[in-house]
């Protein structure tokens, strides 16, 4: 089988430096990889809520390269570090990504390292039926 991966635009070199697929379309859904506040070189965004932001910015660009939205988005995973001290803030930067009810499911996992990044989402969407 050969896979079917998405890139979004600008960051091919990223994901070939790093050996993984940013996403894969597979009997109809996407699978995206995590997704962190990196800047085009890769390097992580410092401040918390524009780490967010960004991380959805790249997430948004993987799905718009597969003709998707987060309209889209049937499963969320989201990793956080130290989530007992950053929880709110996070979550105060996604209602605005996040759209409308009903929402996706999610589950959101607390972890001790995520290679400077603070925050990392990966997703599942269906896609569009052409």
């Amino acid at each position: 089988m050969t896979r079917d991966v998405v890139f979004p635009p600008k960051r091919q070199a990223l994901y070939e430096r790093n050996r993984y697929s940013p996403a894969v379309r597979s009997n109809g859904f996407l699978f995206v990889s995590g997704q962190v506040g990196s800047h085009e070189d890769g390097s992580p965004e410092p401040d918390l809520r524009q780490q967010v932001r960004l991380a959805f910015s790249n997430l948004n660009a993987v799905l718009d390269a597969a003709g998707c939205s987060f309209d889209d988005v049937v499963d969320v995973t989201v990793f956080m570090v130290d989530p007992q001290a950053k929880f709110e803030t996070i979550w105060e930067v996604v209602p605005e990504f996040w759209g409308e009810a009903p929402f996706p499911n999610i589950t959101a996992v607390g972890v001790t390292w995520l290679y400077g990044f603070d925050f990392e989402i990966k997703v599942i969407a269906k896609l569009p039926e052409v």
